[in-house]
């Protein structure tokens, strides 16, 4: 499954979007113009519907409470809605889906967050259409849930809430993966930045854990100087997970490194590998050059086909945040999957390439040359002057 299009209402600095989102969608704006923003709309769905420990209300609390979801701009209108197309695949024929999710202040007494509105269609069929006169009108309460995240009520629909559940995000960061145990304290929910890192690997099933491992150390020893093995272990001491890398060496006998020893690119390198051929759930990947030299960042749209062609696997829906040159330069990245985010004084505006602009991709100039100059603040070149 994969969505197709996206409406957004008031959310974060969005007042309205509405844009169509393709298997392979890169994020380009301005530093604060709302790319993080805009990925997290699928980790908000994500937590609504976690088996575990989540649902609305907890994910509305996790940032902090609707008054930070719902736009600053939006001095009228409480609402924050959300609406997503879906689709089986990118077929045309394909069946299609829609979940429509809004929610605003109740606005007196306990100052409770409810749903507005909550719909789900199946092609042209209405599943759901709530409140419900019935029930949800006289039991306010009800509108506290959606039926997202309720088994006993989203039985026409659970496969949305399952493919919802399973978004996939990792930003790793090495720092945090290398000094854990200096570090200490509990980590983040769903561990976002890589700390826990180790022990997601740990969980992976032996066949696939060194299946996978095989092929990141593949692909390591193209792109890091004098690579040869990597390995999981556990210590015999502690029993806590490892990885261990095997360099060339002067030294023969000079052993194993473990993830402490790992350059910073070598590990956030890893990581991207990891959540790559991890599974085949919509991967949200923000700013993936990051720490990666820049003849490695220029291949990641080719890996990222590479994965969409494997006849192994099912296709995979990827969202990408990036300012990297070096990683839009690369003539592969098709236009229609290219949104261009602009900060103004009413909010960010989002939108999807010209005519002018995609004439100049087809005449063989690359995304780098086209719409990344167009994110640059239009000052920065005095921040040299700053004194």
């Amino acid at each position: 499954m994969i969505v197709t299009h996206l409406k957004l209402k008031n959310w974060r600095n969005f007042r309205n979007v509405d844009v169509p989102l393709h298997e392979r969608t890169y994020l380009l704006g301005a530093n604060a113009s709302g790319k993080s923003n805009f990925l997290d709309v699928f980790r908000f769905m994500r937590d609504v519907c976690k088996p575990h420990g989540g649902g609305l209300q907890k994910a509305i609390h996790d940032r902090g409470g609707i008054q930070k979801l719902r736009c600053l701009h939006a001095r009228k209108d409480p609402e924050v809605r959300i609406e997503v197309d879906l689709a089986d695949s990118a077929e045309e024929s394909a069946e299609t889906w829609r979940y429509v999710l809004g929610f605003k202040p109740e606005g007196k007494g306990a100052q409770r967050t409810l749903i507005s509105v909550e719909q789900v269609f199946r092609g042209h069929k209405l599943l759901l259409d709530r409140p419900d006169p019935k029930t949800d009108v006289k039991d306010p309460m009800r509108l506290t849930q959606t039926a997202l995240e309720q088994i006993q009520a989203n039985a026409k629909f659970r496969e949305l809430a399952i493919f919802f559940g399973e978004a996939t995000y990792l930003h790793l960061v090495p720092q945090l993966l290398k000094y854990a145990d200096q570090l200490g304290g509990k980590l983040l929910e769903d561990d976002p930045f890589g700390q826990g890192f180790l022990e997601r690997v740990a969980k992976t099933q032996d066949r696939a854990r060194e299946s996978r491992l095989k092929k990141i150390g593949q692909a390591l020893t193209l792109a890091v100087p004098q690579f040869k093995e990597l390995r999981f272990v556990k210590d015999k001491v502690s029993g806590r997970p490892h990885l261990e890398a095997l360099y060339a060496h002067h030294r023969p006998n000079a052993g194993w490194q473990r993830e402490e020893h790992f350059s910073d690119g070598t590990l956030r390198l890893l990581g991207l590998l990891w959540v790559l051929i991890e599974g085949d759930s919509l991967l949200l990947l923000e700013e993936p050059e990051l720490s990666l030299n820049e003849a490695i960042v220029r291949q990641i749209p080719l890996l990222l086909q590479r994965i969409q062609r494997d006849k192994k696997r099912r296709p995979r829906q990827v969202l990408i945040s990036t300012h990297s040159d070096a990683l839009l330069s690369n003539p592969g990245i098709d236009g229609r999957g290219v949104l261009l985010l602009a900060a103004t004084p009413d909010g960010t505006v989002v939108r999807v390439l010209d005519d002018g602009e995609n004439s100049a991709l087809l005449g063989g100039l690359s995304v780098a040359e086209v719409v990344l100059p167009k994110t640059r603040p239009s000052a920065a070149a005095q921040l040299g002057l700053w004194q």
